[in-house]
């Protein structure tokens, strides 16, 4: 699958080479089991600045090159990436415990070649230059770009950022999530094979804050994608400030689910919990809040415990396991002590809570749970959770639904259910958000992602990540009146 070398070695300048003087050994930990499934390898700032100075080297070469040569680039990706499929997918179970069979296989993994798919797609038909009166407008590659991605959907994090950088003309350090070695590290593998000129891609395993700091404050480094939390998110931005580099960030969310008074209410309630305990609620644009009318609140209630007993929890390497473990030990702790605070603020609960689920006592196993008759103050309703726990929130009105939903710091994405997708549309315009899902539509890999207010700055997916790793330069005069 993953040679062990990889993860005892760091990728730069076209070869794994092995650490600076310094560097620690972590174990890998099985979240299904809490076994040591590897040890990584966790390098020094001395490995940052190797991998950040052959990307500096690379870079002139790969942004003059042919459009054409890189999207022939891409296709190899596309093709190696292909191949490594199932690598890829057992990898991702490994690391974070997302079932194998119904979401590393099906989507985990192949999310990855998708965003690559995509990559190509775009860069095809790109306008990197265009005439505006006399003026040429040129769109060039940023330069060296730093990229530091979450544990949570790990390939999906790490594509949407290398696929557009590789697309466009960047070079690449990426510090994925210490949490997540194996699928940077098969990654790495598919570039270097797929023929990724020396030092355009580098990757370092290492302590998240402390890299993130030196890559946001190198100067280096031209730009800083990240992925991840708030905390993480300001962090970054503040060690940028000083070299006024490009900062994009993709951080935190609470997404409202408005279940209307028109909606199906078995289909938009089994629809919403069902999406909320995917990825053991890992996912950053979960509905975690959904929003229902106050006199459907004892039928919604119900709904939601029938579905949560009837999801498969348990070992993900069994074919018809929903739902997995939360990936780590810290992140375990996050989500049992998120749900004491929901008990101890008076939220009723519907079903779940602390108690590992049946046949789960290893691993980091949590029960989906969900509370009901949450006020929009509860912590369990203000903090990201980040594990499969769901707060109902009962309304009055669509217009104080509305104003629940905005009223949260985040503003990642959002849900509408309605009877017409019209219906959906009309209110979710008004939602302070960067996406919103009507009736239960799925993502699109080509549309913009990202959020408002606190969710981060910035957007990835499609042509709008091409604009992230790109600058505008205007030469004036280039065409005769």
């Amino acid at each position: 699958m993953i040679s062990s070398h990889h993860l005892s070695n760091f990728y730069i300048a076209g070869h794994w080479v092995p650490p600076q003087a310094g560097a620690s050994q972590h174990e890998i930990i099985n979240p299904a089991t809490g076994e040591v499934s590897g040890v990584v390898t966790y390098g020094t700032d001395a490995d940052v600045h190797k991998a950040v100075n052959a990307a500096a080297r690379a870079f002139q070469g790969y942004a003059a090159l042919p459009q054409s040569q890189r999207n022939e680039l891409l296709q190899a990706i596309c093709a190696e990436y292909e191949r490594r499929l199932p690598d890829m997918a057992e990898a991702i179970t490994a690391e974070m415990g997302a079932p194998l069979e119904t979401l590393s296989k099906p989507l985990q993994a192949k999310t990855g070649l998708w965003h690559f798919q995509t990559a190509l797609a775009i860069a095809r038909d790109f306008e990197f230059s265009r005439l505006q009166g006399t003026t040429r407008i040129m769109r060039e590659p940023v330069g060296v770009c730093a990229l530091i991605t979450p544990w949570n959907w790990p390939i999906n994090q790490i594509a949407c950022k290398v696929a557009p950088a590789l697309a466009v003309g960047c070079s690449i350090v990426l510090k994925p999530s210490q949490n997540a070695p194996y699928s940077a590290a098969l990654l790495a593998e598919i570039l270097h094979d797929a023929g990724v000129p020396a030092g355009v891609f580098n990757m370092v395993q290492g302590p998240g804050a402390a890299f993130g700091q030196l890559l946001a404050s190198h100067p280096l480094v031209d730009m800083v994608s990240l992925t991840g939390s708030n905390a993480a998110g300001a962090s970054v931005t503040k060690a940028a400030a000083d070299t006024v580099k490009r900062v994009s960030l993709e951080l935190g969310g609470k997404s409202a689910n408005i279940i209307l008074p028109t909606a199906d209410l078995d289909k938009a309630v089994t629809h919403g919990v069902t999406l909320m305990m995917h990825n053991s609620g890992q996912t950053c644009v979960a509905p975690s809040r959904m929003l229902v009318p106050q006199d459907r609140l004892v039928e919604v209630e119900a709904i939601a415990k029938r579905v949560c007993e009837s999801l498969v929890i348990g070992d993900p390497l069994l074919p018809d396991t929903f739902m997995g473990p939360i990936a780590n030990a810290r992140q375990y702790q996050r989500v049992v002590e998120m749900i004491d605070a929901g008990v101890a603020e008076g939220a009723h609960l519907v079903t779940g809570g602390t108690g590992k689920p049946e046949n789960c006592e290893r691993g980091y196993f949590v029960q989906p749970t969900v509370f009901s008759r949450v006020n929009n103050q509860m912590t369990i309703a203000r903090e990201e959770i980040f594990g499969p726990v769901l707060t109902i929130l009962p309304y009055s009105t669509v217009d104080e639904a509305i104003d629940i939903a905005n009223d949260s710091p985040y503003g990642l994405s959002g849900y509408v259910y309605g009877a017409t997708v019209e219906e959906a549309q009309s209110v979710a315009s008004r939602l302070r958000t960067g996406m919103v899902h009507l009736n239960g539509a799925n993502v699109d890999m080509a549309a913009p992602w990202g959020g408002y207010k606190q969710s981060g700055n910035g957007r990835e997916w499609g042509a709008w990540g091409f604009d992230e790793f790109l600058e505008t330069k205007a030469l004036l005069g280039a065409a005769a009146n």
